[in-house]
Parts: structure tokens; sequence; C-alpha cells
């Protein structure tokens, strides 16, 4: 039997514990109300040619087959593309990703078929991002998607 003091400690740490995914759970419904208000603001200019920061990334539905774009931050690599993953596992376009295997990548222009997706931490991620985002990103994500290239369709810029 738990003296009192003892008992105290154990409410106390299952509140300290249950504050973490509410305040997540609030973090995460304020950035899906800004998704969706900005998506499609974003959309229109994702994926163009001197718009580096934001690409669309095209993929298929689990379920249903259907293709879908989504706007994410994109940043090259000398093999393909890291992808901040800003809402975690829980974000279609990643399990749909995941779950495919590739997606089509517009970015600056041109379009990357890209495949062999892989969950990376910033550390393994840092190498490839500028000094400015390499600051800022542990605000937004702590994990990113690395994808490979496959082949290029349209400009040939990397």
């Amino acid at each position: 039997m738990q003296s009192p003091s003892e008992a105290r400690q154990d409410q106390t740490a299952a509140q300290e514990a249950g504050a973490a995914p509410r305040v997540r759970a609030k973090r995460r419904s304020t950035l899906a109300l800004g998704t969706r208000l900005f998506n499609p603001l974003i959309l229109k200019l994702a994926g163009r040619r001197h718009v580096p920061l934001y690409a669309i990334i095209e993929h298929r539905g689990r379920r249903s087959g259907r293709t879908y774009t989504t706007p994410v931050a994109a940043r090259p690599t000398a093999d393909g593309f890291l992808i901040p993953m800003a809402f975690g596992e829980q974000a279609d376009w990643y399990r749909n990703v995941m779950a495919a295997g590739e997606c089509v990548l517009h970015w600056n222009g041109a379009a990357y078929a890209l495949a062999e997706p892989e969950v990376v931490d910033l550390a393994a991620a840092r190498p490839a991002l500028g000094r400015v985002v390499r600051m800022l990103a542990p605000l937004f994500a702590r994990q990113f998607v690395r994808l490979r290239r496959r082949t290029v369709y349209g400009n040939s810029a990397a």
C-alpha cells in the first residue's frame, strides 16, 4: 500500500506526463488550421521556378489510389531531396509516400521522380541545410524524409 506522499507523487507524475500530449495536440490543431488557410495560397507558388523553399509533392493515396498534391518545404541534396516532417508521422503525404515507396516532387520548375523514402533525424539532415535553415529547423521539425532521385522530367536542373 502506498503512503499518501507516494500517491501524490504518482498523481503529479501522471499529470505532468499528460500535459505534454495536450500541448502537442494544441500545437497540432493550430498548425492544422494554418495549413487549411495557407495551403491553397502556397500551392499556387510552390514548385515553380524561383520559389526554391516550397515544392509540391505528388503522392498516391494508400486506400483510394487517388493522386494528391501537397505543398511541402524541400531542400535538394546530392542524390535527391530532404523534406521536413512538421506534422510528424501522422501527415497523410508522409504515410502515402512511405506506403508507395515513391512520389514525384515538383521543385524549381522541374519534376523529380523520387523513391526510397527514409526518415532521418536533424543531425543527419543538418549538413544539407543552409546556415539559416539549420538554426530554424528545430522549431519546425526534428525529423526529415530523405528521398532519392530516380529520374528527372522537364528541366534537368538538380
